[in-house]
């Protein structure tokens, strides 16, 4: 039993004749009345009640053939739907886009590409998971989202991937606190002064910790949130200190920024499971961001 004789069996209860069946499918009535026979034959079962032979009249479903004639509708009709949905996907009429991104990438980095994206692709649905790395890691790594925004130290032998930006890591300070009076920072004594972070499981927190580590030094976590304003009103009222990507503080936060002495930078990847096959949606949003960086 194969589709084309399913859509044959179909043809033929609708037009209500072999003759007429067999002109709108374009095919020789014997063709047609053949293949309907095969079908019986494979099932074992008369289908077609053919009370005057192969004449016009007469053409009536047995009930064998009533059941098989529901179920081949839903299979020629689930048949067509799929071949659209492919071409439409295909051409990116639609389709979807599962991303997991880092808080301050989602919030400072995307909202713009993300609107031209949809612009060029309209029919493209976005799903935008924002959360901490190891949450994207997790989501990548159990196909919940098709592709992760995640830190170079991140990487896996299981992905691919490729390096979408660079951004530096900066200390973000109120006006009026102690360190805002140098041109940079080091590590020991931003180190030295009480910090709000991110909690457990940001790339943000895990960089600065490991970098305390390095000198064997405890941070004084006076604040944890992921709320990223609540963050800037701490830093701009001079509770605490942070740093963050250079995208996220703004002239019009109201806090001073300053590069770390060395500099700190953050490589950023865009990476996806080597042996789960990549849609067309997919790719055309990789290369999109990285043609839009």
């Amino acid at each position: 039993m194969d589709i084309k004789q399913l859509s044959h069996l179909i043809a033929v209860c609708d037009a209500g004749s072999f003759t007429r069946a067999a002109k709108r499918l374009g095919l020789a009535q014997p063709a047609l009345s053949q293949s309907i026979k095969k079908l019986e034959q494979e099932l074992e079962v008369t289908l077609l009640n053919r009370t005057q032979g192969m004449s016009d009249r007469g053409i009536r479903l047995t009930a064998e053939g009533e059941a098989l004639l529901g179920h081949a509708r839903l299979i020629v009709n689930q048949l067509h739907q799929a071949k659209a949905q492919i071409r439409a996907m295909a051409s990116l009429s639609e389709g979807e886009v599962r991303i997991a991104v880092p808080g301050m990438l989602g919030s400072f980095y995307l909202p713009s590409r993300l609107m031209a994206f949809r612009h060029r692709y309209p029919g493209v649905k976005l799903s935008l998971f924002e959360g901490g790395t190891r949450d994207a890691l997790r989501m990548l790594e159990q196909e919940e989202v098709d592709i992760a925004i995640i830190t170079a130290g991140d990487l896996r032998p299981e992905f691919d991937s490729c390096l979408l930006l660079t951004e530096e890591m900066v200390v973000a300070l109120g006006s009026d606190h102690p360190l805002a009076q140098q041109p940079s920072v080091t590590l020991e004594d931003f180190l030295a002064h009480e910090l709000v972070m991110f909690k457990p499981g940001y790339f943000h927190r895990e960089w600065l910790l490991s970098q305390a580590r390095a000198l064997a030094i405890s941070p004084n976590i006076a604040f944890e949130t992921n709320l990223i304003n609540l963050i800037k009103q701490l830093v701009s009222q001079g509770f605490a200190i942070t740093s963050v990507l250079d995208m996220v503080i703004t002239d019009k936060d109201g806090i001073e920024k300053r590069s770390f002495n060395p500099r700190m930078f953050l490589d950023l990847h865009i990476a996806w499971k080597k042996k789960r096959p990549v849609g067309k949606a997919d790719r055309s949003f990789v290369e999109f961001l990285l043609e839009n960086q």
